[in-house]
């Protein structure tokens, strides 16, 4: 099981502008949407694409407050492993960094939008495929 996560340290400016875009709350928030967002594109990542830690800290219960166990949920089903899978920790910090990534190249196709404007938008794209 995992305690602390850290983005990368190219994550840690991301999250924090993203956070500002969106204005959409805290930045645990934002990190809850970036691992969701990479989740819900069906790929499996490679542990060993894995970035540096050098950005954001969060711990396990400020990350995903009282969802955890959805969040690890999801993550295992995704993986086909078990909630105490030695990986889990690197398997979320990765599915972070790609959600951060994967959002920020999102937010650079459009201008002027807000958080909830962006999440609507992503949400119809995907019910419509």
């Amino acid at each position: 099981m995992f305690n602390q996560i850290r983005t990368s340290r190219e994550n840690k400016e991301i999250v924090a502008q993203l956070t500002r875009k969106l204005n959409l709350g805290t930045e645990n928030i934002i990190a809850r949407m970036a691992f969701s967002y990479s989740i819900s594109q069906d790929r499996k990542l490679n542990l060993n694409d894995q970035l540096d830690s050098g950005g954001k800290e969060y711990s396990r219960s400020v990350l995903f407050g009282d969802y955890d166990d959805i969040y690890i949920g999801l993550l295992c089903t995704h993986y086909s492993i078990y909630k105490t899978d030695k990986d889990l920790g690197r398997y979320i910090k990765l599915h972070i960094d790609d959600g951060l990534q994967l959002i920020n190249e999102e937010l650079h196709k459009v201008n002027n939008i807000d958080g909830f404007d962006f999440l609507v938008e992503l949400i119809s794209y995907n019910l419509g495929n």
